[in-house]
């Protein structure tokens, strides 16, 4: 199930300024494509730039990508020449076993503020920047309440460099909020995702014979679904979404819940006291689990998403409907794996279909092309 428009219910408030000439951040990564695909087949978008250090991993048809770095004055270039509306970050690393501490810091923290430098000039045609983001911004501790909402502020310091990132470049978007009134900033917090084709900590974390867990504590579990993840994004292209928003399925669930859904079994080797250390030993064997998942699995999480839903948009799946789709997801990966070649993005090949007279019916806008029976690429 996906939406892939928005909602022909959403409230009148919601309603504004048409984002026509989008430009989306991170288009390399699994969500600036899948949000870039979803926007190709939008009658109402005209134009579609990507941008990235490294090329696309999903095929896209009309959008135009741009290799670059976040440097502000070349994205500035890009939105001016474009005359760009509307902004989409989707950069964002939530994971810190991704890469490097001081890289996910300079893309997370110094990249945020390049992108707000690049939309921030008064004669600016940004009118609309809706900003990726994740729940570790509320952390997660003993005293949490069942459910955070988008204005209860954080009880605690940061504890996890994931987390301070996430509290520094949220608090740079709200100064440019602030600064910025003719601009529509939107703050999506996105609770943790499950899908068939995103790798995650807890997706590895779940596709074990048998989950680690915390010995004397089942914490509660809130989790989005991918199609769910891109069709809010869409949703705030599409709508004046000034704010901050929870985005999570409805329903929390006990981790005991979520491994008996899944048809694992609870391996409980990580203790209250000395976790890091038996976190090391996890990783040697190849488990990595982050300082933020670690605190997940001690204390759980739940977002109050009432706010985002109030403007007409509707969850396709629920927390539980979510981790049972992923359980079939699991049970068919050994099916699936090496039937499909995944996308490869190549410039020389995208340049061809693009625009060689030799290529039969050369697609327009948002069409894919068409060839003769014997036709092959």
């Amino acid at each position: 199930m996906t939406q892939s428009a928005p909602p022909v219910n959403a409230s009148d408030e919601t309603q504004g300024t048409q984002s026509r000439r989008i430009l989306v951040t991170g288009i390399s990564t699994y969500w600036g494509g899948r949000l870039a695909q979803a926007l190709e087949r939008r009658r109402d978008v005209d134009v579609i730039v990507g941008v990235d250090v490294e090329d696309p991993t999903r095929e896209l048809e009309r959008t135009e990508f741009v290799r670059v770095s976040n440097q502000h004055a070349l994205i500035r270039r890009i939105v001016r020449a474009a005359e760009i509306d509307t902004v989409v970050d989707t950069r964002l690393v939530v994971d810190s076993m991704r890469t490097a501490p001081r890289l996910v810091h300079e893309n997370n923290v110094i990249g945020t503020l390049n992108i707000i430098a690049a939309c921030a000039e008064a004669d600016s045609p940004v009118r609309k920047l809706v900003f990726k983001i994740s729940a570790h911004y509320y952390g997660c501790e003993r005293d949490d309440p069942a459910f955070f909402s988008e204005e209860m502020p954080r009880r605690h310091p940061p504890q996890t460099p994931i987390e301070r990132d996430i509290v520094e470049a949220e608090a740079a978007m709200a100064d440019f909020r602030d600064r910025s009134t003719d601009v529509t900033v939107t703050v999506m917090r996105f609770s943790n995702v499950l899908g068939p084709d995103l790798e995650t900590s807890h997706s590895r974390l779940f596709s074990l014979p048998a989950v680690p867990v915390m010995l004397g504590f089942d914490p509660r579990y809130q989790f989005i679904d991918v199609d769910d993840v891109v069709a809010a994004l869409e949703h705030a292209v599409a709508n004046d979404l000034a704010g901050i928003y929870n985005a999570a399925g409805d329903g929390v669930l006990a981790l005991s819940e979520v491994i008996g859904l899944l048809g694992k079994r609870p391996l409980p080797v990580l203790p209250p006291v000395g976790t890091g250390l038996a976190a090391t030993y996890l990783r040697r064997l190849g488990m990595k689990l982050g300082p933020e998942v670690l605190r997940q699995l001690r204390y759980g999480r739940g977002l109050d998403n009432r706010k985002l839903k109030s403007t007409g948009f509707r969850f396709a799946h629920t927390t539980r409907e979510t981790v049972i789709e992923f359980a079939q997801q699991l049970r068919m990966l050994s099916v699936r794996r090496g039937v499909e070649e995944p996308y490869r993005y190549e410039k020389e090949v995208e340049d061809f279909l693009r625009w060689s007279p030799s290529v039969r019916n050369r697609p327009g806008p948002g069409q894919k092309p068409s060839f003769g029976p014997a036709d092959t690429i």
